[in-house]
């Protein structure tokens, strides 16, 4: 079974919300709603959403915040859905880090053709949008891992991880880049967390995890990913 892709969307019109998540989901994406930007915020920390739907007018902050709140940490991709339709507001969202920008009202297929298209873009850095080293495949279009043929089945964080180090395989990430674009800036800077996760990816993809070959420990800094062959 592939990971369905995980939105998350700060809306507070509960009428909107409704309407997006019944599109989305019979799409076969996954949705999470908020109505606040606190509560959106923490759960774009503690979720790791695939890409998030953002309304600008909301109740106790400003969305053009939230944009630049999350930007402070994240790259993850930002769909601004507003009523709000002058040109100063798409500038300004656009300038503060959003990847696109749709006024309401608009159609589930529009809805849909920008989060493809956000979500391509984000992988535009990996070769025909796959990793491939050795007997290990990830395809990001599919969502799909693979080793030696066979399905490798990880949690929506392991995947979370996985990704972001096959995209920028034979590049260092340390300890504290990899906790803040997993789990957010208010996650405590203990590595622990992060050990337990590429442990347990590493059992699943190591034929001998203490002499790994795709995913290597630099001591005290972080971890690389083995160069993608498809580079």
């Amino acid at each position: 079974m592939q990971n369905k892709i995980n939105v998350l969307l700060i809306e507070d019109d509960r009428s909107i919300c409704s309407y997006i998540t019944t599109a989305l989901s019979s799409n076969g994406y996954r949705v999470t709603s908020a109505i606040t930007a606190a509560e959106g915020l923490s759960l774009c920390a503690s979720l790791c959403p695939d890409i998030l739907l953002l309304d600008l007018g909301l109740p106790d902050m400003d969305g053009l915040e939230v944009i630049s709140s999350i930007r402070s940490w994240s790259s993850l991709p930002i769909i601004v859905i507003s009523a709000r339709s002058k040109e100063q507001d798409k500038v300004e969202a656009l300038d503060l880090g959003a990847d696109d920008y749709l006024t309401k009202p608009f159609g589930p297929a529009e809805l849909m053709a920008r989060i493809r298209t956000s979500l391509r873009r984000r992988h535009l850095s990996v070769q025909d949008s796959k990793y491939k080293a050795l007997e290990l495949e990830v395809d990001f279009d599919k969502r799909l891992v693979t080793l030696a043929g066979q399905e490798v089945h990880l949690t929506q964080i392991e995947y979370q991880l996985l990704t972001l180090l096959a995209e920028n395989s034979g590049k260092v990430l340390t300890y504290s880049h990899l906790i803040k674009s997993i789990w957010g800036p208010y996650m405590d800077t203990n590595n622990q967390i992060l050990r337990v996760n590429m442990a347990n990816i590493r059992r699943k993809l190591e034929q001998n995890p203490a002499n790994p070959q795709y995913i290597f420990t630099e001591i005290g800094i972080g971890y690389r990913m083995r160069e993608n062959e498809r580079s």
